[in-house]
């Protein structure tokens, strides 16, 4: 089994020509392994690419001025994280990874700011890189659209209304991640990865990765499977909130990270985690629960199935 590559030319709007036949393939990826590529998404080529100058700037600030911006001096978990910070397989050795964070800057009044919860608020930026803010907030903003319309698609392929999803994206609980693998340590043993196996939270994931690769995501059968970069795609994965959504139907696959191939240079990748608004409920689509059977998950809101998350990895209380 592959990762399957989905052209998204004239899908990218509703009443696209190519809508039904997109949304046929995200049915099949979903039923698979809920991983995909897209190409000819709509992004364009000079924001990716200015991205990935943003995490290079950030990632290589001296230590001081990325502990200046850590985690730990956000409400909202913006920031810089250090490497062996997150274990995201719990029989694995700390990742071999650091860490930018940043997302929509909701303002000190937004109810949600307000409220306390969790990865609503403002960012920190670096001092002496001004430029790092627009080009983000650009990004995140060009990725938030993309993510919606890749939500719009998969309504189209559970057999639901195109907007079926576009109520719960009133205040999005977006996170943009910039990452920094360094070469993997020469005396690794088997316990030690970039990322340790892992499924993503939210709702859709989608990656920009560099050139040397690294990313593999397990089959159905168990076995492990290269993401090897396509000039110009995205890799999207879905995540464990779209089983909830379809009781199963649609998969959520463990994925992991070894930054082996890159001759010893550091691998970058850019994540972008988009998950609907914190109060979105969410349970079984219709028609995605056979009759007599009670659901496979039990309906909470987006926020309710976050907190579990953080506790599990890092073990915070998520407001």
């Amino acid at each position: 089994m592959t990762i399957p590559v989905i052209d998204l030319t004239d899908a990218l709007r509703p009443g696209g020509a190519r809508n039904a036949e997109v949304a046929r393939q995200i049915r099949a990826a979903g039923e698979a392994t809920g991983f995909f590529y897209v190409i000819h998404h709509g992004l364009d080529a000079e924001l990716l690419a200015r991205q990935f100058e943003v995490a290079e700037a950030v990632l290589n600030l001296p230590e001081a001025d990325k502990e200046a911006i850590a985690l730990k001096h956000s409400k909202a978990a913006r920031g810089y994280e250090c490497i062996g910070s997150q274990t995201l397989d719990a029989n694995a050795r700390p990742d071999v990874k650091e860490s930018f964070y940043c997302g929509i800057e909701y303002p000190p009044e937004h109810p949600y700011v307000q409220r306390g919860y969790y990865s609503y608020g403002a960012n920190q930026w670096p001092a002496g890189l001004p430029w790092v803010r627009g080009q983000s907030l650009a990004y995140t903003e060009a990725m938030c659209a993309l993510a919606q319309r890749l939500m719009q698609l998969m309504a189209l392929s559970l057999d639901l209304p195109e907007d079926y999803f576009d109520h719960t994206h009133g205040n999005p609980m977006v996170t943009l991640r910039m990452i920094r693998y360094p070469a993997h340590p020469a005396d690794a043993d088997e316990r030690t990865f970039g990322a340790g196996a892992h499924t993503d939270w939210g709702a859709v994931t989608l990656l920009a990765q560099d050139a040397w690769g690294g990313l593999e995501v397990q089959m159905p059968d168990g076995s492990w499977v290269e993401a090897t970069p396509i000039e110009g795609s995205l890799v999207i994965n879905l995540g464990d909130m779209i089983p909830r959504w379809t009781n199963g139907r649609y998969h959520s696959n463990p994925h992991r990270v070894r930054n082996t191939r890159s001759g010893g240079a550091p691998r970058y990748s850019i994540p972008f985690f988009y998950t609907p608004d914190y109060m979105a409920r969410v349970e079984a689509v219709p028609g995605s629960v056979p009759e007599g059977t009670a659901p496979r998950y039990a309906p909470c809101t987006v926020g309710e199935h976050l907190q579990e998350m953080y506790r599990k990895t890092y073990g915070l209380q998520a407001a």
